[in-house]
């Protein structure tokens, strides 16, 4: 009823979900960036300033508006709208480099053949920043934004074998905006910027965006299969279009430059590529069953409910088993759903005010106090531990 391509998340996936663009925006917040907000639609001008009308259109949903008699598209990217926003303000050159962050829902019309699970869809949230700053910190600026793709897939444990695809132009111009030394311009300074940060590169014809050249990181995941997942695109001509400009130290307008990126691409490939990578079994901090209680029989109900009240206080995912099956079913049925951990409940727990711990993972178990269950999860839900 709702259509191909158009994924729906059940509350645990949010969690994931959203749990990945929490640690985003960390990684993000302490480096300047600003979180901005824009609608999912736009008039078709908008599209032919920025050239997405001629080379995009195709892949474009369009409404017509019967009230207001007008034609709009569901915005395929963020960038457009990102541009009236640094176009709304009077910046100076002591403001550069100004970074905005969304991560925002676009809408792509893709043929019903390409759709594949959650890695080609219609409705795709972007991890969407664009920053705008001028030439000469273009190096810095991709620097910083290669500390963050390497610290996010460190601790996801992707980073021991990638590589970059420096995307450039092919002889065939036509399909690209912008002028030949605006191009190699662009192209220069993401080869210098890619040496300088010893980023292990290839450079591949044929594979920029039809604004500018860019970065694309290739990741593994954990049975060897290869990803294409964060990117930086360096664009000159966007802002030309928009006729964008800040004022420089002579109180002249001076053109900025805009450096597009995603980290995880889209949140939808990235949930997808987890679970591969993970085989569903999430570290703690992104697992949306984090921990289950498991009483052994009905009479230990009430010490399993003070434990789990326990662990909710404390902010730890926490659900229970309050089935009458045998231990044996409760257990099998809490890994089966993958709980991290798995607290079973019997006399002396309930006694000592313990708690028996299966690690799903590792399949180690362990008795302690409820206190240093708790203190030793939350480490590892606060150091994103593998």
């Amino acid at each position: 009823l709702i259509g191909p391509g158009l994924p729906l998340l059940q509350p645990a996936w949010m969690i994931v979900r959203s749990e990945m663009e929490k640690y985003l925006w960390e990684l993000h917040s302490v480096r300047g960036y600003q979180r901005v907000w824009t609608p999912h639609l736009a008039k078709e001008s908008l599209y032919e300033t920025s050239w997405h009308a001629g080379h995009y259109l195709d892949d474009m949903f369009s409404v017509f508006g019967w009230t207001s008699k007008e034609k709009f598209f569901l915005k395929p990217m963020n960038c457009p709208h990102h541009m009236q926003l640094f176009a709304d303000n009077q910046f100076s050159y002591r403001d550069m480099p100004v970074r905005y962050f969304e991560p925002a829902t676009v809408y792509r019309d893709e043929k019903s053949g390409q759709l594949s699970g959650l890695t080609r869809v219609r409705a795709i949230t972007q991890d969407d920043w664009h920053l705008f700053c001028r030439s000469s910190q273009i190096k810095d600026e991709v620097k910083s934004i290669t500390d963050v793709i390497k610290a996010f897939y460190s601790t996801l444990w992707m980073t021991e074998d990638y590589w970059v695809s420096l995307s450039v132009r092919w002889d065939d111009k036509e399909k690209y905006l912008g002028w030949d030394d605006v191009w190699e311009q662009a192209e220069s300074a993401l080869e210098e910027a890619s040496k300088e940060n010893n980023l292990p590169y290839e450079r591949i014809e044929g594979e920029a965006a039809f604004y500018g050249p860019k970065l694309d990181f290739m990741f593994k995941d954990a049975i060897g299969r290869e990803w294409q997942l964060a990117t930086i695109q360096c664009d000159f001509n966007l802002p030309e279009r928009f006729e964008l400009s800040f004022t420089n130290e002579n109180n002249e307008q001076e053109r900025p430059v805009v450096i597009h990126r995603a980290i995880a691409w889209s949140l939808e490939r990235g949930m997808w590529v987890l679970i591969e990578h993970f085989a569903w079994v999430f570290p703690l901090w992104l697992s949306p069953r984090q921990v289950i209680v498991v009483p052994v029989m009905p009479m230990f109900d009430d010490y399993a409910a003070e434990v789990l009240k326990s662990l909710r206080d404390s902010g730890i995912r926490a659900s229970w088993d309050f089935s009458t099956d045998w231990l044996n079913k409760k257990v099998r049925n809490a890994e089966k759903m993958h709980n991290n951990y798995i607290l079973v409940i019997w006399e002396q727990e309930k006694t000592d005010w313990s708690v028996a711990v299966r690690n799903y993972r590792t399949k180690e178990q362990t008795v302690e106090s409820l206190e240093n269950f708790k203190s030793r999860v939350l480490e590892e839900i606060n150091t994103r531990s593998l």
